[in-house]
């Protein structure tokens, strides 16, 4: 049986005492690891999982789409130097009729490669087989558009393919590395209702579409060390000819530059949420130990009277915070894993990998202990320090009683109106009034932190209404297979249901500004839209200017470009022009980039007649059965998108993501809060037991003696709640600058309820805390406080 020490016993049995406050320094531990402890595992967890299935499956490095090209064109590109594989296949818009779902359905078909699993992007099989080279019909299906639809090997379903009907036939459901998140052309959210992927025999989908022995679209693998640039510009010659829509690199391919944007957006909550509660906590952790432990300084000197030296006692007190803290470590890596799992799977639901690799580097559990116990430690080393650098017999002595003098607000004139209790806490407040400080901030950091868990959930609300209630305000919107003229906006006029129409042109391009460029679009629009419109920095309705260009914000700032600037504009369709265009603007938007102009402006820039691409539709919703019937029957329709549904989509990809860790940072802030204050009001209480017991023998009432002392608490934390706002504020900015992307960006947004959710979180916390303390003030035992001799 080991036995303890003097010391050891010493330890456990004043952790026993002091349990109540011990679990509450430990909880402000846990939370504080187990943030940091679940964004980094999941982030961690989620680039393994990434960086294993693109290497399995073969990810493609670069991708091309043209018009049409000889199959011969496959050894010139494979001649290129630094490429590696190459994968010619056939690409296609097709719609769908799905059984029982009488909306619009589109999806994007593909053509399996001729060496089968051994080609680029190879699909991992959740059921079912590969479709044979003798059944026309048959297909594989996306996994989310098969759970979406209810779909299962062997069940069937109609497409058009090139205006033809066609019955296809499901063998299987797959994930492909190419359509981690399957977005619709135009859509900024993922649908697998309504858009989906497919995957067809080769030679079967080419012959539907008369690109047999021909391809439309190109992936390639490159070798080590190869230079992308160069590779893609050599693709771009050789396909230019063929109707090249220009080659692009994997950092511009659709699926992967949104799963990227969303783990950079996880990356940098990783480095900020963390970062702030474990500062928090680690303040609060040293502010917290320091106290505690300088309250023992007649026990330090007891145990140097005994013999024990320095370090024997900084040993001892270094032991005590360790296990403290080492509880709330091993709790909070326990808790951040469970999280780290629950968040990673949801993003598995969301990005749809086929497996997911969980990992915890031992790193990050040491990197955490490591704060915890470094911020514990500090204030104990100070604390022990002092005591101990007496003599036993002077540390042995209580500290020589406090000289208090008046206030300045009782100078001022206000003393009458102030009561004896209420001078002695305002007199104590004054007279401490560092350590007055350190409680105030702490208290405030409680009470900001839980304004940075809660904001997001406003953002979204704000930016849902500015985008689709102020700016983007149709019913449906549609767009075409092939640019169309300008006549097919009256062909919906006369369509059953359709009360008003607003077209638009789509041109993808590449801005160029000096060295900076960006791949995006160009979205010509009617001027004077009352459906689809253009808002400034002040929310306000932009007019379209007859000529130039208008970009989103964000945009703007990406190619560091003011009004007044030109910029390069590579076109990537028809015959790929490169023309200048001057910045007339900039226009507010919180999702996605772009670029405006004036449709006939754009029209006239592309040297074409009267074209659009698509068009924004106001409609009778009573009709809408009858109208997506139309819809479905039109060839030239490639797509219909519901604005309700696309706030529906908007929503859940939040909920699914953001908003999770945002209750967790809110329930953690929680905790840290009352940790916090409940701390601060029972050391309060330790520490001045002696005075408060000494105006119970002179004649104070309980009441009276606890008006004192959580009258003090009270104060401070009225003060601290207003600073606490401002520096919620304060870290809320700083987060939202940091989590601008050019996939969305993030307002700050504050509502009052969150304001007072965080203000109640205080009060609610400091009235818990007073009532504990309380009960311990009426308990107090007046001799054994009064026997210390002095």
């Amino acid at each position: 049986m080991v036995r303890l020490s003097a010391l050891d016993r010493k330890l456990w049995r004043d952790l026993w005492h002091m349990r109540g406050q011990a679990f509450a320094i430990a909880l402000v531990v846990m939370c504080g690891v187990g943030t940091y402890v679940m964004f980094i595992s999941t982030l961690a967890s989620l680039r393994t999982t990434q960086d294993s299935y693109y290497r399995e499956y073969r990810f493609a490095e670069v991708f091309a789409t043209l018009k049409r090209a000889p199959e011969s064109l496959r050894q010139r590109i494979a001649a290129i130097p630094g490429v590696e594989v190459v994968d010619t296949r056939v690409v296609a818009q097709v719609r769908l009729e799905m059984p029982d779902f009488p909306e619009p359905v589109t999806a994007l078909m593909v053509s399996l490669s001729d060496v089968g699993q051994h080609g680029l992007n190879a699909l991992h099989l959740r059921e079912g087989r590969l479709p044979l080279p003798a059944r026309p019909d048959e297909v594989v299906v996306s996994t989310p558009f098969a759970k979406a639809h209810g779909l299962h090997p062997g069940d069937r379903f109609d497409a058009i393919l090139k205006g033809r009907r066609q019955t296809l036939r499901v063998v299987g459901t797959a994930l492909s590395p190419e359509f981690i998140q399957q977005l619709r052309p135009g859509s900024a959210f993922p649908d697998p209702k309504r858009y989906g992927v497919m995957w067809m025999e080769r030679r079967a989908l080419g012959q539907a579409y008369e690109l047999d022995g021909a391809f439309n679209d190109l992936a390639l693998s490159l070798r080590p060390g190869a230079d992308e640039q160069d590779v893609i510009e050599r693709v771009d010659e050789l396909i230019n000819p063929y109707g090249g829509l220009g080659a692009y690199a994997r950092v511009d391919q659709r699926s992967h530059r949104f799963l990227m944007q969303e783990l950079q957006q996880l990356g940098t909550l990783a480095g900020l949420f963390p970062t702030i509660f474990m500062s928090v906590s680690a303040f609060l952790l040293n502010v917290v130990m320091g106290r505690l432990v300088a309250m023992q300084r007649e026990q330090i000197a007891t145990l140097k009277a005994f013999g024990y030296g320095n370090l024997a006692v900084l040993w001892h007190y270094l032991k005590f915070v360790a296990v403290i803290a080492g509880a709330g470590v091993i709790s909070g890596t326990a808790l951040g894993v469970w999280l780290g799992k629950a968040l990673s799977a949801i993003y598995m639901e969301f990005y749809y990998f086929p497996f997911l690799r969980f990992s915890l580097e031992p790193m990050t559990v040491v990197e955490a202990a490591i704060a915890s116990l470094l911020a514990a430690g500090a204030g104990t080393v100070m604390a022990v320090w002092r005591a101990a650098s007496l003599s036993p017999a002077q540390a042995m002595r209580p500290e020589p009683p406090a000289r208090y003098h008046e206030t300045g607000l009782e100078k001022l004139g206000l003393k009458r109106w102030l009561s004896q209790p209420t001078r002695m806490i305002v007199r104590h407040i004054r007279r401490r009034a560092l350590q007055s400080a350190v409680s105030v901030l702490g208290i405030a950091l409680a009470c900001g932190i839980i304004l940075t868990g809660l904001f997001q959930r406003d953002t979204v609300g704000y930016m849902l209404n500015v985008q689709y209630d102020m700016s983007q305000r149709e019913d449906l919107s549609l767009s075409f297979t092939d640019p169309t003229a300008y006549s097919a906006r009256y062909d919906l006029l006369g369509m059953p249901g359709i009360e008003h129409v607003e077209v638009y042109r789509a041109v993808p391009v590449r801005l160029r500004h000096g060295h900076l460029e960006y791949r995006t679009g160009i979205r010509g629009v009617e001027p004077g839209g009352d459906i689809q419109r253009l808002l400034d920095a002040e929310l306000r309705p932009v007019a379209l200017p007859p000529d130039g260009m208008l970009l989103t914000d964000y945009l703007a700032q990406i190619l560091d470009v003011r009004p007044g600037d030109r910029i390069v504009v590579e076109v990537l369709e028809g015959n790929r022009p490169r023309r200048e265009a001057t910045v007339v603007g900039v226009v507010k938007e919180y999702l996605g980039v772009s670029a405006y102009m004036d449709l006939t402006a754009l029209n006239r820039f592309m040297h074409e007649g009267p074209t659009i691409s698509g068009a924004y539709l106001s409609i009778d919703r009573a009709q809408i059965g009858t109208l997506y019937a139309r819809l479905t029957d039109t060839p030239r329709v490639a797509g219909v998108a519901e604005r309700v549904q696309e706030i529906r989509n908007f929503n859940r990809m939040m909920d699914e993501t953001m908003l999770f860790f945002t209750y967790v940072a809110t329930a953690f802030a929680v905790v840290i809060a009352f940790g916090v204050i409940y701390n601060s009001a029972r050391i309060a209480l330790t520490e001045r037991s002696r005075e408060l017991a000494s105006l119970r023998v002179l004649g104070f009432t309980r009441a009276e003696i606890a008006y004192i002392l959580l009258g003090e608490l009270g104060l401070l934390t009225l003060v601290a709640i207003p600073l606490g706002l401002w520096l919620g504020e304060g870290m809320c900015y700083y987060i939202a600058r940091t989590l601008q992307s050019d996939l969305f960006r993030v307002p700050v947004v504050l509502e009052p309820r969150t304001y007072a959710f965080a203000v109640t979180v205080v009060l609610v916390s400091s009235v818990l805390s007073g009532l504990a303390v309380r009960r311990r003030l009426d308990r107090l035992d007046l001799i054994a406080v009064l026997k210390t001799p002095e």
